[in-house]
């Protein structure tokens, strides 16, 4: 994690009351003129000299230590603890209070205040659930996640909270005893094989934000970490996980009782789909990344079709194709879901927005590829502009009615209808209902066909072209 945020200091040091923090300590005090008189917990003191400003919220030594500063200074030199590690304390909220007399500061070994780990009768599972809960604790206090997670379009009010996402941000050290004692080494060795730590000491997923991955009993087993900053080395991973085996399924609660699910490449696109309203939906481990176990998942849930939802590259439309042909082999219908060139969900999602309406007509047009007791028809396409390239072998016969349409689990009534394109109102209009627009392709470019009107692309008004309109999804 970078810096903290100076506004973030201000604030510890503007809204946390000193002589409240220095009374938890057992110290009286009593008050001089505008100012506030204790004995110094820091130095064999027999005659008050901690001089406390109420108005400043800071505080003076006039005896031997001569220190003196803001409640991120006492709380430094009370606990033992570095600035980085105060403030997390004050942040927390934990319990700054000492019972009894007042203690000096502890020489040496920094006191770790947060609530500690589990200990060593904890299971691998409990222990990463530990790790997980820790890092979504600090998402909710981490402005630079938060700002993340907006950027990407990913806002829903409960989404956080829905998948336990967090934010590694260099502070698990202080949940650990200390280094120097058995147990602290006995927790980091485990932690370390777990993966959740380097041979360095450091937090694998640090900088990253995280979301973690659940086997069948609801235990987490892995853990997905994405930097938050695209301001890194070339050679610095964007996209890390534990180290050892792929295990763990997202949004396996999502998929319970669904006849259709999505199925995406990363975990921000599934997350997208679901902030959209399409809450079946899970996700490999990239495109190559698609294990059994997430098969058994959708199988178990139920699941007959499944609309592949890879980025749309070559290595999308290859592993698309390959995740389609292992469906097929379970029974479980498949169809393409495709974005213009180049694009993946997170990134169309935003650039045509409101993501539920275009998300949805990307659904609707997806491509059959395999599978299914009775095949779907692929959408017409204009006579003058040629399909997509099909995905499905040469052998494989076209489908025979419409696809099936995923639709939000949760109403959209957000947009307003100005968004939206409206179709003419003439009388052979109201007695012959407008049809939905489609998908069209043109070389490269993509095309939405409306009836009457439209939107392109970064236009900043509508446009009537004189025959037919279109909408430009590059």
């Amino acid at each position: 994690m970078g810096r903290i945020p100076d506004e973030d200091i201000q604030r510890l040091k503007r809204d946390i009351s000193l002589e409240q923090l220095v009374r938890s300590r057992g110290i009286d005090l009593r008050r001089t003129g505008a100012n506030l008189l204790g004995l110094c917990p820091f130095h064999d003191d027999h005659e008050p000299s901690l001089v406390i400003t109420p108005d400043s919220n800071l505080w003076h030594c006039l005896g031997a230590c001569q220190a003196g500063g803001s409640v991120i200074d006492f709380v430094m030199k009370a606990e033992g603890v570095s600035f980085r590690h105060a403030v997390e304390l004050l942040r927390r909220g934990a319990d700054l209070a000492e019972s009894g007399q007042p203690k000096p500061v502890v020489k040496g070994l920094h006191r770790r205040k947060l609530e500690p780990l589990a200990g060593q009768e904890a299971s691998d599972a409990e222990l990463l659930g530990q790790v997980a809960d820790h890092y979504h604790a600090s998402l909710l206090e981490s402005d630079d996640a938060q700002r993340y997670l907006r950027g990407r379009g990913l806002e829903h009010a409960d989404l956080a909270a829905t998948f336990r996402l967090g934010f590694a941000n260099r502070t698990l050290g202080y949940r650990l005893p200390a280094s120097q004692l058995k147990a602290g080494q006995l927790l980091r060795t485990r932690l370390a094989r777990l993966g959740v730590l380097r041979a360095t000491g450091h937090e694998h997923l640090r900088g990253s934000l995280v979301v973690p991955l659940l086997g069948t009993e609801g235990e987490v087993v892995q853990l997905y970490g994405r930097k938050i900053d695209d301001h890194i080395a070339p050679d610095v991973p964007r996209h890390l996980y534990l180290p050892g085996a792929q295990r763990g399924v997202f949004n396996r609660a999502g998929l319970a009782g669904a006849e259709e699910a999505i199925l995406c490449e990363a975990l921000i696109d599934a997350l997208t789909f679901w902030c959209a309203g399409y809450h079946a939906v899970t996700s490999g481990y990239g495109v190559e990344g698609v294990t059994e176990e997430i098969l058994d998942a959708l199988e178990a849930a139920g699941v007959v079709r499944v609309k592949i939802a890879f980025d749309r590259d070559e290595a999308g439309d290859r592993g698309a194709s390959k995740v389609s042909e292992r469906l097929s082999a379970r029974g479980i219908e498949s169809y393409r879901v495709v974005f213009p060139r180049g694009m993946d969900a997170n990134a169309y999602a935003q650039k045509l927005g409101p993501a539920a309406q275009s998300l949805g007509l990307v659904l609707r047009q997806a491509e059959w590829m395999r599978g299914g007791r009775s095949k779907a028809k692929q959408t017409p396409s204009s006579p003058s502009v040629a399909p997509f390239p099909s995905l499905v072998a040469s052998s494989s016969e076209p489908p025979a009615v419409a696809p099936p349409v995923l639709e939000p689990s949760e109403v959209q009534n957000e947009v307003p209808a100005s968004a939206l394109p409206a179709p003419a109102t003439t009388s052979h209009d109201a007695a012959t209902p407008t049809p939905a627009p489609t998908v069209e392709r043109n070389g490269e470019d993509l095309f939405l066909v409306f009836a009457s009107r439209s939107w392109p692309s970064g236009a900043p008004r509508w446009r009537r072209p004189r025959r037919r309109s279109t909408r430009s999804l590059r």
